[in-house]
């Protein structure tokens, strides 16, 4: 098992993702030992077969809660950042930003609102959608059939994603997001229930 010896964070990483059998504990005490800007650097490194085999590989590992993406401290409308990267062959470096609802329980919340940031969002739009737990199978929905009522002042505003090129992007999507490990998630992109083949990793802001 070459990548738990190996000194670079990101060759370790990426070194698991293709060992024969991926193992979900060695990855995420990988990823849990990095500093913040490793773990980023290491998520980014990902590509297209090493991001599906991390998604499959950890079906029903860790159990993920919206608490997962912005945490109980965090105030209520206050942006948490996560870095990520998709499996798209172009602007595969983006963002997604969330925040808790001001009613939301912040130890339980049954949503949580947010939207992608990329260089691209001034054509593609800024792709709102709603959080919403999979409670049954452990994951969180990416649901894009949904947009927030408000946002924080700093966010762009609202736009519906069944309209003008955010359609092609974002319309009809509801994603499924599992849990790697303490800040790093991996999402499955869908649309219309039919799976894409497409992925997406995230690293939350520490």
């Amino acid at each position: 098992m070459a990548g738990n010896h190996d000194s670079d964070p990101t060759r370790a990483f990426l070194g698991l993702l293709r060992e024969a059998v991926v193992k979900p504990i060695e990855v995420a005490r990988v990823l849990d030992d990095m500093s913040h800007a490793e773990r980023v650097t290491a998520v980014r490194s990902a590509g297209r077969a090493e991001q599906r085999r991390l998604y499959e590989a950890v079906a029903g590992f860790r159990e993920l809660r919206m608490t997962d993406m912005v945490g109980p401290s965090v105030a209520a409308m206050k942006p948490v950042r996560h870095y990520g990267k998709n499996t798209l062959p172009a602007f595969s470096h983006f963002e997604k930003r969330f925040c808790r609802p001001a009613d939301a329980d912040a130890n339980a919340p049954a949503q949580l609102w947010g939207y992608n940031e990329g260089s691209m969002r001034w054509l593609t739009g800024p792709g709102y959608f709603v959080l919403r737990p999979d409670a049954e199978r452990g994951e969180l929905l990416v649901d894009y059939n949904q947009v927030p009522p408000a946002h924080p002042p700093e966010w762009p505003e609202i736009r519906r994603n069944e309209v003008g090129l955010s359609r092609l992007v974002y319309g009809f999507m509801i994603d499924r997001l599992r849990g790697v490990s303490q800040h790093v998630t991996i999402g499955s992109a869908a649309r219309k229930g039919k799976d894409l083949g497409s992925w997406f990793v995230l690293c939350r802001e520490s």
